[in-house]
């Protein structure tokens, strides 16, 4: 019997992975001094994104069971 992988627990946290098979993550940066960052700039913090192919291996194996 192999040995379980584990999972990274801060990775996991951070990052989703969706259906197709990309990996999802909310932006940072709007914690705090919100009032210092201007309107747009926020809106287009709400919206999630996703990692660049070139981390996409990197996160995926930190994150073996999702």
């Amino acid at each position: 019997m192999g040995n379980k992988m584990k999972t990274h627990k801060a990775t996991a946290k951070r990052f989703s992975m969706t259906k197709t098979g990309k990996v999802k993550y909310t932006r940072q940066n709007r914690r705090h001094q919100v009032n210092l960052k201007d309107n747009k700039r926020m809106r287009h913090l709400k919206k999630g994104a996703y990692l660049h192919e070139s981390n996409l291996e990197a996160i995926k194996k930190l994150l073996p069971y999702s």
